[in-house]
């Protein structure tokens, strides 16, 4: 697949169609998630259509597409956030979509503009309301950011900071937001 050929897309699209269980389905998936070809709106379409009704599947249907190299990754993350197969009230399926993206997806999440700290402020501070010490976990993706270069530290300090001024933040949350900015 690291050639983008056609021929490389349809093997492993063919792969995809033959596989005999999930495991094998999920792994030429997660093959197709990073490249942007035809063939991977279709695999990630049958995959959802057959296993849906399989939360721990759907878990990794998340996590697959959270963890794609391709530019828009971070709008396809955001409107995820949206699809039936998510819930924020799930810690599971927040630790594969949200925790897919940040811990599993090193090119999109620290995105020179900043974007991709943005998006984990925005859901730490929509989380600390609900679930604190799922809130608190997701905060850690800032535990590194003083080894950031120079213009994404200033882009994490701002995340940071602004989720440390939000209101009625959670002792979890406050803990982990402190100690990262000390």
């Amino acid at each position: 697949m690291e050639s983008g050929s056609k021929e490389a897309c349809d093997l492993v699209y063919a792969q995809f169609s033959a596989a005999g269980n999930m495991t094998d389905a999920g792994a030429a998936l997660a093959v197709l998630a990073d490249f942007d070809c035809g063939e991977r709106t279709t695999a990630l379409d049958a995959f959802y259509a057959r296993w849906q009704d399989e939360p721990l599947v759907m878990d990794k249907w998340l996590r697959v597409q959270a963890m794609s190299r391709l530019p828009g990754t971070l709008a396809e993350v955001k409107r995820l956030i949206d699809h039936s197969a998510f819930s924020i009230r799930n810690p599971n399926e927040v630790y594969a979509l949200i925790g897919g993206f940040t811990a599993g997806n090193h090119v999109r999440f620290h995105a020179a503009d900043g974007s991709g700290y943005d998006f984990l402020a925005e859901q730490v501070i929509a989380l600390d309301s609900l679930n604190p010490q799922v809130a608190s976990r997701m905060a850690r993706g800032f535990d590194r950011w003083r080894k950031f270069d120079a213009g994404r530290q200033v882009h994490a300090r701002a995340a940071l900071e602004r989720i440390r001024a939000t209101p009625g933040l959670s002792k979890d949350v406050a803990e982990i937001v402190t100690k990262a900015l000390s």
